[in-house]
């Protein structure tokens, strides 16, 4: 029974996070912010070489960018 009981806990044992200066911060959201700045320098080169035009629509687009990179970001980064 209380193998049964500790099965859901377990991965409660150690959460992924990142200590800066004292404060502890989970993985995902250090994954997030580099999404976000991958998304804006591809943004900016795109639009450096005019060729944002070829995307479909940016509400679209770019909260899918974010959300690869975030996890590609992840993958590379956090492999635990």
């Amino acid at each position: 029974m209380a193998a049964i009981c500790a099965t859901p806990l377990s991965g409660c044992v150690n959460a992924p996070s990142i200590g800066v200066l004292g404060a502890y911060f989970p993985d995902w959201l250090f994954c997030i912010v580099a999404g976000v700045v991958l998304a804006v320098v591809i943004y900016l080169i795109l639009k450096r070489f005019q060729a944002d035009h070829l995307l479909g629509p940016s509400a679209v687009v770019y909260p899918t960018l974010v959300t690869f990179l975030a996890l590609a970001v992840w993958l590379m980064l956090f492999q635990h």
